[in-house]
């Protein structure tokens, strides 16, 4: 699959088979998927630019590399996103944040949207997209097109698990965005349930079936 990083971590790939157990509590759910977050995160941002800056050493100057550019933006598919937004943020504080409310349509699959607040100046930024889930892929489709009409020219989207289907219909639409996820499952069930997965992640992450 062209434009799509999995990243097959082992510590990585354990928690999330941890994860999968559909008799993991809610609690121990969270804790992996901020765990699995930070993991994501450090490979999603392996080429980030940086610029030498001189610093001081408690033995001497030097020349040593920092961040360069404006600071990236985190953007969030509620509700589920948030799971993975947490772990980014620790291992990015000073990130922007930004979050964009979808539902599915539990007949069309449809995304409809009812929220979105996104920081400005998205254009001078990286910006990367977190959803758990590219099932059918219409959520994360409608996120990032109203992402790019907000402004954004350099988005990525980072999910844990994702369905044949969902990266063919997302790279259809967006074939200028790379996508990172944990694995890539089998396939989508009548429902538009990933098979194997690991059920729905904003239920399990928050307790509400």
């Amino acid at each position: 699959m062209e434009n799509v990083t999995v990243i097959d971590h082992p510590l990585v790939q354990h928690k999330l088979s941890l994860m999968r157990r559909k008799g993991t509590p809610t609690a121990t759910f969270r804790q992996l998927l901020l765990e699995i977050s930070l993991l994501l995160g450090y490979e999603v941002t392996r080429d980030l630019p940086v610029e030498m800056e001189e610093i001081e050493t408690p033995l001497t100057k030097m020349k040593a590399p920092t961040l360069a550019g404006k600071k990236l933006v985190l953007i969030s598919v509620l509700r589920a996103g948030n799971g993975l937004l947490e772990g980014m943020l620790d291992l990015m504080p000073s990130a922007r944040v930004g979050h964009v409310g979808l539902y599915r349509d539990p007949d069309s699959l449809v995304a409809v949207e009812y929220y979105f607040k996104v920081p400005q100046e998205l254009g001078d930024r990286q910006v990367i997209v977190v959803d758990p889930m590219l099932a059918t892929a219409n959520s994360a489709i409608a996120a990032v097109q109203r992402i790019k009409e907000a402004g954004a020219v350099n988005i990525k989207m980072v999910c844990l698990l994702a369905a044949p289907e969902g990266i063919k219909a997302f790279q259809d639409a967006h074939p200028d965005v790379h996508v990172y996820t944990a694995a890539v499952d089998d396939h989508l069930n009548e429902h538009g349930y990933i098979v194997p997965g690991l059920g729905d992640a904003g239920d399990r992450l928050y307790g509400t079936k």
